[in-house]
């Protein structure tokens, strides 16, 4: 998994998954997988799964790069408290998962919450298909 920033200003973290890798043959098969880890955990929550692609597709000038074949975002929360307004505008969180023609690439915005980056880095990782492909990411 790789951490960068985009666009100069937003910290996120990639993993690009070859598709033997993975035992995922698509977008909507990860997002299976990273709902029901959602589901699992003791305080995050699932709110939705959003069409990246379908929706820009549907747009009178909206543009996919060609290598695109598939982009859908898994939205939950991890909401533990409500201090003020302003930590709204961190709300809710995402994971992207797009699918090119050899790979799949998965990824996040970081959080201010360390417990919800552990867990999204986690469920994350878990995608690959073995332990040794995990190890040497």
């Amino acid at each position: 998994m790789k951490q960068s920033m985009l666009q100069e200003k937003y910290p996120i973290y990639t993993l690009e998954l070859e598709k033997s890798e993975s035992r995922c043959g698509s977008v909507d098969d990860i997002l299976a997988e990273l709902k029901a880890r959602i589901e699992l955990h003791p305080v995050a929550r699932f709110i939705a799964v959003f069409d990246h692609y379908a929706h820009t597709r549907e747009l009178p000038d909206g543009e996919i790069a060609e290598e695109i074949r598939a982009a859908k975002n898994i939205v939950f929360c991890f909401g533990t408290k409500l201090p003020a307004p302003g930590v709204m505008a961190v709300r809710p969180r995402s994971i992207g998962v797009t699918e090119l023609a050899d790979r799949f690439v998965v990824n996040f915005l970081e959080a201010p919450m360390p417990m919800a980056n552990q867990a999204m880095e986690g469920w994350v990782r878990a995608l690959r298909a073995t332990p040794a492909a995990e190890e040497a990411a």
